[in-house]
C-alpha cells in the first residue's frame, strides 16, 4: 500500500469516527439525584433471633379418646381421582379432626400445637386448650427428634400448661423476657407450627397492650406477626430472643386464618401462673365473691358518679362470700383494693386472684355518693366459684324497651326455681328492641329500676313515670345464680 494511500484512510477513519461522537449534552438537563441518606430506622433481620430460639421451640401432638355424638359422621372419599392427597390426612394435619365412624362411638381425635422449653430439666410451657383431655402428648424437636410428655398442671382460666419431657436433660431452652418493659411498635417474632408446617417463622410489631376478649383474667399483648391454628402455645419473642409472650388467641375473618390480629398471654403474667404449676401443679387465686361490671357513661349518669369516673361497678354479690361478710353491696363502685388502685373494671380480677388467701384488706368504695372503707379476708377462688367480671353493654334509646313483663306468681317461682328472688319476669324481648341491644334476656328477673325494688306492673310504671329522659334507665337484672345492671338511653 502506497504512502499517499495509507494517509488517505487514516483521514477518513478519522471523520468517520468524528461524525459518530455523540451530541454534546445539553445544558439545562436535571442534576443528578441527591442521596437520600440513610433511612430513619433500619429493619433488623430477624435471623439471630431464630438461630437462637429455635432449638427450644417444639410442636406438640396430642390423641385425645372421643366420643361421637351425631347420627353422621364424616365420610371421605378417600379414592377420589381429584384429590392430590387422602383427604383425612389434609384433616388431620392441617385441623387435627378425624373422620367419625358414626353414632355413640368412641374415636381417636388428634389435634397440634405448639410450645417452648423454658428450663433445661424439659419444662414446656403451652396453651391449655392443646393438651387438655389429651391421653398421649408427643413434643417434636426441629431436629426432628420426638418424645414423650406429661402435664404437671393446667390452669384453663388462662389457657396455660406446664407439660414435663419423659426423658432426662439438658435441653435447650430460651429465656422469658419482661414484657413490663415492651413498647407498642417494637419488633415481635413468631415460632410455631401453624396448619402443620414446622417451625414457621412469622415476624411483626407488637400492636397494643392490655386487649381482652372477655375473660377475667384477660391481658394480651396484640401483634401482628402472623399467627395461625397451630401456633397455639408457641412463643413471642423480642429482639433479644426472649419469650415476650405466648401466643394465644386469633382474630379471624371466619376462614381459621391470620387477618393480623393474634393475641399473646404477657410473660409477667405467665411467670406467675407456671410457677404455681411447678411447685403445686395448681393455681390458688384470692376470691371475694362478687360480680362486676365496667363503669360506663351510663353507669356515671346514673350513679351519679363525677365525670370520668374509673373503678368497677359490683352488680351482684354472693351468698355467704368475702364481700358480703365484710359489707360490700351491689350497686357499690369499688375505687381501691388492698391498697391498688381500680382503674378499670378488669383490673380487679387480676388484683383479687393475686392477693395472697387469707389477707385481711381495706376496700374503699362510692356508696350513695361517698368514699366509705370496709374490711374483709380474701378467700379462695373455687374451680366451680363464679368469677368476676360481666361487663354490661351499651345503652339503647327509645322509651319502647321491647318487654313483656309478668308478676311473679308462687307457680312461676316454683317452675323457675327463684327461691327467694323478688321482682318481675322477662317473658319476652323483641328482637330488634332497645332491650335485646343491651343483652336481657327472656326468664331474666328486674328486680330494680333506677335503684328502686319493684315487684309489680303498678310498681315499675310508677318508677318509669319518675325516670328523667335526660338519663339513662338503670335496671338490675337476675339471672340464673347472679345479678348484673342494665342501662338503657332512653327519649
Amino acid at each position: 500500500m502506497s504512502k499517499r494511500l495509507s494517509v488517505f484512510l487514516l483521514a477518513s477513519l478519522v471523520l468517520c469516527l468524528g461524525l459518530a461522537s455523540p451530541a454534546p449534552a445539553q445544558t439545562d438537563a436535571a442534576p443528578p439525584a441527591a442521596p437520600r441518606g440513610e433511612p430513619l430506622v433500619a429493619l433488623p433481620s430477624v435471623s439471630p433471633v431464630v438461630k437462637k430460639a429455635s432449638p427450644a421451640v417444639v410442636n406438640i401432638f396430642t390423641v385425645r379418646v372421643v366420643r361421637s355424638g351425631g347420627p353422621f359422621g364424616l365420610r371421605p372419599n378417600r379414592r377420589d381421582p381429584r384429590s392430590f392427597r387422602n383427604f383425612d390426612e389434609l384433616l388431620e394435619e392441617f385441623y387435627g379432626f378425624q373422620g367419625q365412624p358414626g353414632p355413640g362411638r368412641e374415636h381417636k381425635e388428634k389435634s397440634l400445637g405448639s410450645g417452648f422449653i423454658f428450663d433445661p430439666d424439659g419444662l414446656v410451657i403451652t396453651n391449655n386448650h392443646v393438651v387438655e383431655g389429651a391421653s398421649d402428648i408427643k413434643v417434636k424437636f426441629q431436629d426432628g427428634k420426638e418424645i414423650q410428655a406429661a402435664i404437671v398442671g393446667r390452669d384453663p382460666k388462662t389457657d396455660l400448661a406446664l407439660l414435663k419431657l419423659s426423658e432426662p436433660g439438658p435441653y435447650p431452652f430460651v429465656n422469658m423476657g419482661d414484657s413490663d418493659l415492651l413498647e407498642i411498635g417494637d419488633w415481635m417474632v413468631a415460632i410455631g407450627n401453624p396448619f402443620g408446617l414446622n417451625h414457621t417463622v412469622t415476624a411483626g410489631i407488637l400492636s397494643a397492650k392490655g386487649r381482652s376478649t372477655g375473660g377475667p383474667y384477660d391481658d394480651y399483648l396484640q401483634t401482628d406477626a402472623s399467627i395461625n391454628p397451630g401456633n397455639s402455645g408457641g412463643p413471642l419473642l423480642n429482639l433479644y430472643g426472649e419469650v415476650v409472650g405466648i401466643n394465644t388467641v386469633i382474630y379471624s375473618s371466619g376462614t381459621g386464618g391470620s387477618i393480623g390480629i393474634g393475641f399473646a398471654i404477657p410473660s409477667n403474667s405467665a411467670a406467675k401462673i407456671i410457677d404455681q404449676l411447678k411447685n403445686k401443679g395448681r393455681v390458688d387465686r384470692g376470691w371475694i365473691g362478687v360480680v362486676i361490671q365496667l363503669v360506663n357513661p351510663d353507669v356515671i349518669a346514673s350513679f351519679n358518679l363525677p365525670e370520668g369516673a374509673t373503678g368497677a361497678l359490683v352488680g351482684d354479690v354472693q351468698e355467704g362470700s368475702p364481700a358480703q361478710q365484710g359489707g360490700i353491696q351491689h350497686g357499690d363502685i369499688i375505687k381501691t383494693f388492698d391498697g391498688k388502685e381500680v382503674g378499670a373494671y378488669t383490673d380487679l380480677s387480676s388484683i383479687v386472684a393475686d392477693t395472697p388467701i387469707g389477707k385481711e384488706v381495706v376496700v374503699t368504695v362510692i356508696r350513695n355518693g361517698k368514699e366509705t372503707n370496709f374490711k374483709l379476708t380474701v378467700g379462695r377462688l373455687e374451680d366451680d366459684a363464679a368469677d368476676s367480671g360481666f361487663g354490661a353493654g351499651p345503652g339503647a334509646s327509645g322509651f319502647d324497651m321491647g318487654l313483656t313483663l309478668r308478676e311473679i306468681t308462687p307457680e312461676i317461682r316454683a317452675r323457675l326455681s327463684l327461691g327467694e328472688v323478688t321482682g318481675l319476669l322477662v317473658e319476652g324481648v323483641n328482637s330488634d328492641s332497645p332491650a335485646a341491644e343491651v343483652g336481657i334476656q327472656p326468664q331474666d328477673v328486674i328486680q330494680e329500676v333506677d335503684r328502686k325494688s319493684v315487684t309489680t306492673i303498678a310498681e315499675y310504671n310508677s318508677v318509669l313515670r319518675q325516670h328523667s329522659a335526660d338519663l339513662p334507665l338503670l335496671l338490675w337484672v337476675r339471672r340464673g345464680q347472679q345479678s348484673l345492671y342494665f342501662t338503657l338511653a332512653l327519649k
